[in-house]
């Protein structure tokens, strides 16, 4: 459990169970984190992302990042799964990114690049894995943004979003990733999309929290499918 761990973070939202799971999946050797944290559940950015450090110099090579998103690509369905190609990083224009403030060189350089922030084998190894399962049918690539949260996005908010080239929306990951990829970690990003965003203003629908949970017991199984299958064929990072 993450309280057993000091000077670990809490997870604090309903659905994250707040432990860490050592294991072996599908011949290889894993850790993962049944829970995270977020910036609105009051954590500087800094501690939100404290674990993927731990991770990084317990060996880690490559990074699964998985999220639950709101659509913003209208021909998006609930329950497909993007395989994350780029982000935006919007509370980062306003200056909340995790590597502010002096850079600690074990972990990487100053001035990271972010262009190859979803590596490209993966994300072509992910297509292959959901063609090969028969996932095709839910299987997009797009772009992910971030907002901070916690309340869901305006009609207009989301319809500036898609018009920025943003396909989904959350409310997580991408601290995560840019510090994954200034330890040097491999990055593959996956989102749920369990929700569309409401785009027009005569909708009587609202996204909310409880949607969310539902559609992610609807899609469990795939998803753990998915997962599971890409992990057996992630080869080891001999660059790393």
């Amino acid at each position: 459990m993450y309280s057993e761990i000091p000077n670990f973070p809490q997870s604090t939202v309903h659905g994250h169970a707040g432990c860490l799971i050592f294991g072996n999946l599908n011949g290889k050797p894993c850790v993962c984190m049944k829970g995270r944290f977020h910036f609105y559940e009051g954590y500087p950015i800094w501690k939100v992302t404290f674990p993927i450090r731990i991770f990084h110099l317990l060996g880690v090579e490559t990074i699964i990042v998985t999220n639950a998103a709101g659509g913003l690509n209208q021909e998006y369905k609930v329950g497909d799964i993007m395989v994350i190609k780029d982000h935006l990083n919007l509370p980062g224009f306003a200056g909340n990114n995790p590597l502010v403030g002096p850079n600690d060189e074990r972990f990487g350089t100053r001035f990271p690049s972010m262009s190859d922030a979803y590596n490209a084998d993966l994300r072509k190894l992910a297509r292959t894995v959901g063609s090969e399962l028969g996932f095709s049918d839910f299987i997009r690539e797009g772009v992910y943004c971030v907002l901070s949260g916690p309340s869901f996005e305006t009609i207009a908010e989301c319809r500036m979003l898609n018009c920025l080239g943003a396909d989904a929306v959350g409310m997580s990951t991408v601290h995560e990733v840019i510090v994954a990829r200034h330890c040097g970690l491999r990055v593959i990003g996956l989102s749920l999309i369990t929700n569309k965003s409401v785009m027009e203003y005569d909708s009587i629908d609202k996204p909310n929290h409880e949607e969310v949970l539902e559609t992610g017991k609807w899609r469990a199984e795939q998803f753990q499918k998915f997962v599971s299958t890409l992990v057996g064929r992630i080869e080891f990072n001999n660059n790393f």
